[in-house]
């Protein structure tokens, strides 16, 4: 016996996704609230490390995400000119037998979640959302109809409805980055993340996701959102400062389409992420600058000790979400805060933080099972 028979997750993402997998899989009666009207995805591209294919492989997907994606196992720093200053070996955080990263693109990896969800049971209905949720299970839909579940969970992301309709008070906060990327033609030669500090941009970089694709982007301060103006033309003219493979890449920064610029953002839900029977995970709990590109792996890593402690207990009580709090809360935070770090140490101008040392230790954190 379960501690849920019937729960609403609200959010079909990365983490709405994963938890309808698992707990469909195990029998629960699932339903998935979605309030695009189909299966969609924003941005180019996703990095996902070696604990984001762990959980990815416990679903039963990984092989699709690897015939998919890109793998590889080092990450190269380069300067402005496109010289190789440093090779580096990527930690296998997901363990000896997955690769250290994989690169892929976000529809891609959201099409194969999507058909997992499917085949596991789960219903998915979209074009729908929550007006209410009660602390006991019971809700509203926004086509007015009500009902009862054992659980609601909120997966709706970092600007998340669940979060504000349970009472909690909290809210992301610009970092003061923002960050373009360009879906874009994959130069031979590019095997691997490259990362550039320095020249016009904090960071200029790109990852491959397929035989022919990657995505590339640039992070320069934040800018308002509305005065963007020409996407293509603001790009290129911040990849004037690179080389190397830039040369290329920026010669294909041509299609506003397949550009998208966001702010780097944080967030951290103080525990407990519940109130009664509904519980916040992925980013409606916690969001981070990708600067350590952890944000999914976190996503992944909630809903897998989360199904993990449903399936196990016979009962939903405080202390089951005690649990979850004792497993996730920590492990989060210190990822959130290294990863603002990181992008504070540049936007401070600091020349001597211990990047090295600060990733060392996160990546020795999320080599251990959450």
């Amino acid at each position: 016996m379960t501690a849920v028979g019937n729960v609403l997750i609200v959010g079909a993402g990365t983490a709405g996704s994963a938890l309808a997998i698992l707990l469909a899989r195990a029998g629960v009666t699932v339903t998935v609230a979605e309030i695009e009207p189909a299966p969609t995805t924003l941005g180019s591209g996703i990095t996902l490390q070696g604990n984001a294919l762990r959980v990815l492989r416990d679903l039963g997907v990984w092989e699709q995400v690897s015939s998919a994606g890109f793998a590889f196992g080092t990450l190269g720093l380069r300067a402005p000119d496109g010289s190789l200053l440093a090779e580096i070996p990527d930690a296998r955080t997901g363990g000896p037998d997955l690769p250290a990263t994989v690169g892929m693109n976000r529809p891609e990896l959201a099409a194969i979640l999507a058909a997992a969800v499917r085949d596991a049971g789960a219903r998915v209905r979209y074009g729908l959302t929550v007006d209410a949720v009660s602390g006991s299970g019971a809700v509203t839909f926004s086509d007015g109809t009500t009902a009862d579940f054992d659980l609601v969970v909120g997966a709706d992301g970092i600007r998340s409805h669940v979060r504000r309709l349970i009472g909690v008070e909290a809210a992301p906060k610009p970092v003061g980055m923002g960050i373009w990327r360009v879906h874009t033609r994959r130069p031979k030669d590019v095997e691997r993340t490259d990362l550039i500090y320095g020249g016009p941009c904090f960071i200029a970089g790109y990852c491959p996701t397929g035989a022919d694709t990657m995505y590339a982007y640039l992070v320069e301060k934040a800018r308002p959102r509305e005065a963007v103006g020409d996407k293509a033309a603001h790009m290129r003219a911040l990849a004037e400062g690179y080389g190397g493979a830039w040369d290329e890449i920026r010669a294909d920064i041509t299609d506003p389409a397949r550009i998208n610029y966001t702010w780097f953002e944080s967030l951290l839900v103080e525990r407990p992420w519940n109130r009664g029977n509904a519980v916040l995970i992925g980013d409606a709990a916690h969001a981070c600058p990708p600067t350590l590109a952890q944000g999914a792996a976190q996503c992944l890593e909630d809903a897998a000790v989360l199904a993990e402690l449903l399936l196990a207990a016979d009962r939903l009580d405080q202390d089951l979400f005690e649990t979850f709090m004792d497993r996730r809360h920590d492990r989060v935070k210190a990822v959130v805060e290294a990863s603002v770090q990181l992008a504070r140490w540049q936007l401070d101008g600091v020349r001597d933080a211990d990047l090295p040392g600060l990733m060392g230790r996160i990546a020795a954190m999320v080599s251990e099972r959450p």
